[in-house]
Order: C-alpha cells, then structure tokens, then sequence
C-alpha cells in the first residue's frame, strides 16, 4: 500500500467500549545494535582483549567481555510513555512498575486528565532507567513539533506509544516523528480487558482486529511497523505484558552495550583475520613442523589440534570458558566444524576431497604437486578453524550479556 504524505487519516477500529512477581532486572540482555554507549571504557577493554586474543587466552577474554558488559550495565537510559489523554499511560507505568494505583510513588492516575508536565518515575524492576510519564498530546492545542521539544524527545532513548479503543491520527503523527529520529519505540494498546467484556468478536478475531488496524493506520502514514503489544493494565500476567517486559530487556542492552560491543567484537574479528594472515605466510613458507610443533605436517588431526591451540580454541580452553560461563561444553563445541578431523571433513566438502586417500596415492606419482596441494589442504583447514574460532567468541559475547540457562 503506498504511504500518504499529505494527512494521518485514520480508519475506526471498534465501537466506543464502555499475584505472582517479577524478578528483578539482572542487566544482563542480548546482543543488538546501539543507540547510546559510553565509549570511555573501550580503549582499556579493546587493549585488553587484544591481549588474551594475541595470546590465545580464551579465559581471560571472557572475563574481559564480562566485566565490560558489567560496565556497560550501569548506563543510564530514559523511556518516554505518551500517547493520547485518556489512553491509560499513567496505569500503564504503574502496571509495568508492578505497583498499585494506591502506593506512595505511584503515577496518578483517573478519568479526568492527571498528568500536566513531564513526571519521572523509577522501578527496581528497570535498576538505571527513568520512565517519563508524559502528558497526553491531546491535552493541549499544541503542534506536534512544540509537543516534541516541550517533551524533550531528543533525550530520550526509546518510546512507549500507548493507545486505546482507537489508533487516532495523533498516534501515527507521534510514531512519524519518532521514526524520523531514527529511535526505536513501542505500540503498547491498553484497556484490553475491557474491549474483550465488550466485543461481540472472538478473542483470537478481536487481537487479530487491533494489530491489523494499528499495521495499517502506520503503514498509510509511511511508518515502518513496530512491536506491538496488546495489556490490561489491571493484570501484568496476562496477555502480551511478558513479552513487553522481555523486548523491553533486550533493547536496554540495546541501548546500553550494542554500539561498544560490535566494536570489540570488530576488534577481536580483526585480531583473528591478523593471526590467519600470519600463519598464511608460515603455510606458504613451508615451515609447519617447527611453528606448529608437530612431528609430522602431513597429519592432518594433528595438525587440527595445533591449529586449534594457536587460535585458543583447543579443548581445554572451550572447558574453562564454559564453566566461566555458567555452562556445558556442548554449547560452545556444537556447532564447531573443527571439533575433530572426522566432523571437519564431513562438514566442509572441500576438506575431504583434499584428505581422501586415494588423492595422497594419486600425489605419490605426481611429487611436483604434493608440496602445493599440502598448502592448499593447511590454508584450508585453517580457515575453517578461523570460521569457528569467530563464531565461538561471538557466543562468548552473547552469553557475557545474558548468562546461558541450563
């Protein structure tokens, strides 16, 4: 459907329609891109982890990754709540607090406008984040522009759209402006319980109703979709308020690690592709026996294993990681090629052309081949163990974030 410029016309979506706990935030959050990120700590960490990389120290760079990821934790993030009057922003910060309407430090909340200027509450739940509680923007006859720089959009680091009973136009004016700042926000529809006491609709047809309605009132405005989340601000349990909560996770560590970690992840690739450059030169050289400390460079097993202890991912090293971790091997060694030289050949075709048997007795009559196909056959295997090497210390990463679960 092609996006209208020219106005926010907006289609009717329904007529009008009259305890467990949480644990608390652990900032620990997976991998995703940045908004923000507090770069002072990068110089130390990047040197650091260029370090144990350089010296195929596993261990030490996790604990690097970690205590990174620690640092990174403690930035402060802000979430601004808007949306129209009346569409329950205030019940819905208390509800995602997990707090009541009757405790001290609760956002006001009523049938009549209760929220003036911009308040600020904080949770336990969210440790280092400030939700803004923001006036409705029909509260007043300002402009959309005015409403954003009274708001203080520019500071904030992501939004939280909240609607009910309609999507108007002042919804996807407030989700234009935001997509236009490049910041990530939320469509959060409340008062859900109160649409399903009221709906002739099925439960199934009647969610179905509300997400296609919002899909399609943004697409006509060229917005691109975002989450969207269906509540009842009376229960936090039911409906779609998990999921919020776990999306809410993921992009604070969004916000507050994403940009410094694919830095040092750049760092740690580029460390890599340096020792692979290196050990090229060895291949090409001829001198394997020596630089890998094997009795024999024509032994391709043992040759995997030396591979895999110059680039720090020998057996042991994968051990003490996974114990550092909180987790078995097995994650880290699942989906490795270069586990052993029967899983390399069966995972890489080129591998086991190169290692049949009946190619060496071919080799025996042609001896002018044999030194170049032994590179070929060492450049090879080498850059499968490259391959794996990455892709483990990109799970190192991810776990440093969000601790595995066994």
């Amino acid at each position: 459907m092609k996006p209208s410029h020219k106005s926010y016309e907006v289609d009717p979506l329904l007529p009008k329609m009259a305890e467990k706990r949480y644990p608390p935030l652990n900032s620990s959050f997976p991998f995703v891109t940045s908004y923000q990120t507090d770069n002072s700590i990068l110089p130390k960490a990047s040197k650091n982890i260029e370090k144990a990389l350089k010296g195929g120290k596993l261990l030490e760079l996790a604990y690097e990754f970690k205590e990174t990821v620690a640092t990174l934790s403690q930035t402060p993030v802000n979430i601004s709540v808007t949306g129209d009057s009346g569409n329950g922003i205030s019940s819905f910060i208390n509800a995602l607090r997990l707090i009541g309407h009757e405790e001290g430090d609760s956002a006001p909340t009523g049938v009549v406008r209760t929220t003036q200027t911009r308040a600020e509450y904080s949770s336990s739940h969210f440790p280092k984040v400030v939700l803004w509680d923001l006036p409705g923007l029909g509260a007043t006859a300002q402009t959309v522009e005015n409403y954003v720089k009274e708001m203080k959009f520019r500071v904030c680091d992501l939004f939280i759209i909240v609607a009910s009973e309609q999507f108007s136009s002042n919804h996807v004016k407030l989700a234009k402006v935001i997509q236009g700042m490049g910041k990530r926000f939320y469509i959060v529809w409340t008062k859900l319980d109160r649409d399903l006491s009221t709906s002739v609709l099925s439960e199934l047809l009647l969610l179905q109703n509300i997400r296609e309605n919002v899909g399609e009132n943004l697409q006509k405005a060229g917005v691109n979709e975002p989450p969207i989340f269906l509540v009842s601000n009376l229960d936090p349990l039911l409906h779609d308020f998990p999921k919020l909560r776990e999306t809410l996770y993921k992009d604070l560590s969004n916000i507050r690690c994403g940009e410094a970690l694919t830095i040092l992840y750049g760092t740690c690739e580029k460390i890599v592709d340096d020792k692979m450059a290196s050990w090229k030169e060895r291949i090409a050289n001829g001198n394997l026996k020596d630089s890998l400390g094997v009795r024999n460079d024509d032994d391709m097993g043992e040759c995997l294993k030396a591979y895999r202890l110059v680039l720090g991912v020998d057996d042991d090293a994968l051990q003490q990681v996974a114990q550092s971790m909180g987790t078995v091997v097995i994650a880290y060694k699942a989906n490795m090629k270069s586990q052993n030289l029967d899983t390399l050949r069966r995972e890489d075709w080129k591998l086991r052309l190169m290692t049949y048997a009946v190619t060496d007795c071919l080799l025996t009559f042609l001896p002018c081949l044999r030194g170049c196909f032994r590179r070929m056959r060492h450049e090879r295997m080498l850059l499968l163990v490259v391959q794996d090497t990455k892709a483990i210390l990109k799970k190192i990463l991810e776990d440093a974030i969000i601790p595995p679960q066994i």
